[in-house]
């Protein structure tokens, strides 16, 4: 259970967790979400790996690991890519749901979120300060990806928006609904 958790977190997962919502926002019509999404994931992946690299911590070392993980310790790429891409996904969905489906949609989001975290440091292949650190610059990197969206915004002569409440572009949310 928890190796499925944790798969949730990993990079080829989250490669079709964005990819296909990338294709029917492409479907759709929409082009300023899909380019949100695509260009705040991947930087993550460059940001955690750069990251990784300059810290250079090793992994935990178990008597009898549960599962065997590669690459350094700090941050959690997981639990980075996780706050990441599902939290750049919440915001680009949000503004399409309304009432209960806006809170669960934000409850079951959270909650997975943790439950990554939580099963790599379950499964022994990261200290809880890789995890909190991961989560730390995950959070850093999807504001300053809205913060940068936001200027870009308003460049476009856009209004500026409230994005956790209305999204990243809730002009092109509202488009989209209504084509569907």
């Amino acid at each position: 259970m928890l190796e499925t958790i944790s798969f949730l977190g990993k990079p080829i997962f989250l490669l079709f967790a964005v990819g296909i919502p990338v294709l029917w926002l492409l479907r759709h019509g929409g082009r300023k979400l899909p380019l949100f999404l695509v260009i705040t994931c991947l930087g993550g992946g460059v940001v955690d790996t750069i990251v990784k690299v300059a810290v250079g911590r090793p992994r935990p070392e178990v008597d009898e690991p549960i599962l065997t993980a590669f690459g350094k310790s700090f941050p959690s790429g997981h639990s980075m890519q996780a706050v990441v891409c599902y939290g750049a996904l919440l915001l680009v969905f949000l503004p399409m749901l309304h009432g209960w489906q806006r809170r669960a949609a934000t409850i079951a989001t959270v909650t997975l979120i943790l439950a990554i975290g939580f099963s790599r440091l379950s499964l022994g292949v990261h200290f809880v300060s890789d995890v909190l650190g991961g989560y730390a610059l995950g959070a850093a990197w999807l504001v300053a990806s809205v913060a940068a969206f936001e200027i870009w915004r308003e460049d476009r002569g856009r209004r500026p928006t409230r994005p956790i409440e209305e999204g990243v572009e809730p002009e092109e949310s509202r488009e989209l609904v209504a084509s569907t």
